[in-house]
C-alpha cells in the first residue's frame, strides 16, 4: 500500500473514532440529563392547615393514580443533603402496605416518619414524634392507623383469650390494651376495626396533651390529627383533630 493509502486509512479510522466518541458523548449527556419530574409542587407549608391540605391533596392523587412524585430527583437530594425541614410527622403502623411517603405522594425531606406495630407509643417513639415540632417547627403530626391491622388483630386476640404473645410482641399488646378496653365497652360488629380506630384516637389524644406538644397545639403552631387508611381504596379518612 502507498503512503497516501496509509494516510487515507488513518484519516478514516480517526474520523470513525471521533464519530463514535461523539455518539457516546451524546448518549451520556442524554442519560445524565436531569429529570423534569419530581419537582416540588409548592413551597414548604408552614402552618398546620397548609401542611394538612398538602397531605390530603397528595392522598387524593394516590387514590386517583394521578401522581406527581414530588421531591424525588437528584436536585432535591442535593438540596436536603445538609439540612431538612419536613412539613409533617407521621406515626403509622409497620405494615408494608401503608408507606406514608407513597400514600401521601410526598418525597425526600418532606416527612418525618415513625412506624411501630399498631402505632404503639413508648418513650423513644414519643421522643421521635416530638423531634420535628420541637426542633424543626414541623406544624403537623398525623397518627395513621389502617384497615385490617395485623398488630391490632394479634393484640385483640391475645387480650380477648388471655394468651400473652411471645417475646417483646407482648409489649405491643400492653401498649394497645387501652384501645382494647375501649372496644369492649363500645362493642360493634367488627371489634378489630373498632380497636384500630380507637388506638388512633387514643394515641392522637395522648400526643395532643403531651406536656411539650400541648403548648404548641394551644397556640395554633401544631395540629395532631388522627386518621385511618383504607387498604381497599387507598383513601385516608380523618378521625379527629383536622385543623380548620
Amino acid at each position: 500500500m502507498t503512503g497516501a493509502g496509509h494516510l487515507d486509512r488513518r484519516a478514516l479510522l480517526a474520523g470513525g473514532l471521533a464519530g463514535a466518541t461523539f455518539t457516546l458523548a451524546g448518549c451520556a449527556s442524554t442519560s445524565a440529563a436531569p429529570s423534569v419530574t419530581g419537582a416540588s409542587p409548592s413551597p414548604r407549608p408552614t402552618t398546620p392547615t397548609a401542611a394538612f391540605t398538602r397531605l390530603m391533596e397528595g392522598n387524593k392523587r394516590w387514590v386517583s393514580g394521578d401522581l406527581q412524585h414530588p421531591d424525588r430527583d437528584p436536585n432535591r437530594r442535593q438540596l436536603v443533603s445538609q439540612t431538612q425541614e419536613p412539613f409533617g410527622s407521621i406515626l403509622s403502623c409497620i405494615d408494608s402496605r401503608v408507606p406514608p411517603e407513597l400514600l401521601f405522594d410526598t418525597g425526600l425531606g418532606d416527612l418525618y416518619v415513625m412506624r411501630t406495630g399498631g402505632e404503639a407509643l413508648g418513650p423513644v417513639v414519643t421522643g421521635s414524634v416530638e423531634y420535628g415540632p420541637m426542633t424543626s417547627g414541623t406544624p403537623l403530626i398525623v397518627v395513621l392507623g389502617h384497615q385490617r391491622c395485623g398488630a391490632v388483630k394479634a393484640a385483640y386476640a391475645s387480650l380477648h383469650n388471655d394468651k400473652p404473645l411471645a417475646g417483646n410482641l407482648q409489649s405491643i399488646v400492653k401498649a394497645l390494651q387501652p384501645a382494647y378496653e375501649q372496644t369492649v365497652r363500645e362493642g360493634g360488629p367488627d371489634p378489630v376495626d373498632t380497636m384500630a380506630r380507637a388506638q388512633v384516637e387514643l394515641t392522637a389524644t395522648e400526643l395532643r396533651s403531651n406536656q411539650d406538644l400541648a403548648p404548641l397545639v394551644a397556640k395554633g403552631a401544631l395540629a395532631v390529627v388522627g386518621a385511618y387508611y383504607s387498604l381497599d381504596t387507598g383513601q385516608v379518612e380523618v378521625l379527629a383533630g383536622a385543623p380548620s
